[in-house]
This record gives structure tokens, sequence and C-alpha cells, in this order.
């Protein structure tokens, strides 16, 4: 009966363990993403500073380019900065808890294969076939 319950108690941490890494994957893929974003706006920033204030500016929307103020410009470019830097904070939170998480799952894992040696021989043997 307790190896019924070990080998459900293996396959619920395995799911848990399963679902963390690939919530973790996720949100490493989404801060790489607003990284690229907080880059591109940093870069365009630069760059529309350096020129006059009465040089024309254009703002690209899909194929279209459509002629807008240098200032309008340069305060989106801001906003995506700050939002893209919010953005990088709050999933930073979110892997940290994440990493957390998937910390705890592999304890749990390592107890219940220490409190029964023969679960982690029939895991064995499941893999090596």
């Amino acid at each position: 009966m307790a190896d019924e319950a070990n080998k459900t108690a293996f396959v619920e941490i395995q799911g848990r363990m399963i679902e963390t890494t690939a919530k973790l994957k996720q949100v490493q893929n989404q801060m790489r993403n607003k990284e690229s974003e907080k880059k591109r706006a940093y870069l365009t920033l630069e760059e529309l500073q350096q020129l006059s204030d009465d040089t024309n500016t254009y703002k690209s929307i899909g194929r279209t380019f459509v002629l807008e103020p240098k200032p309008f410009l340069m305060d989106e470019q801001e906003k995506k900065l700050k939002d893209s830097e919010t953005a990088i904070a709050s999933l930073q939170t979110s892997k940290e808890y994440l990493e957390k998480q998937l910390g705890e799952v592999e304890t749990n894992l390592r107890e219940l294969l220490q409190q029964d040696p023969g679960l982690a021989r029939q895991i064995m043997s499941m893999a090596v076939v």
C-alpha cells in the first residue's frame, strides 16, 4: 500500500516539476524579449537625442512611415523604456519565485526517493529500457 502511495506521490511531484520548469522557461523567454525591447528603445532614444529639433522624424507603422514631431517620438521611446524596465522587474520576481518552487519540488523528490529506495530502482529500470 505504501508502495502505491509513493508511486502516486512521485507522479504528482514529477508533474509539478514539469509544470514549474515550463513556467520558468516561459518567464525567461519573456524577460529576454523585454530586454531586447528595452535595448531597442534605449538605442532609438540615443539616436533621436542627437538630431536637431527641426529634423523631420518618422514613425514606422507596419509598412508605412508617418511624420511625427521629435518630442512625440522621444516620449514614446521613454515610455517603452520605462514599461520594459517595470515588466522586467516583475518578471524577475516571478522568476525568483518559480526557482524557489522548483528547488522545493526537487527537495521533495529527493526525500521521496530516499524514503523508498525500491521506487528509485523502479524508476531507474524504466529509464534504462
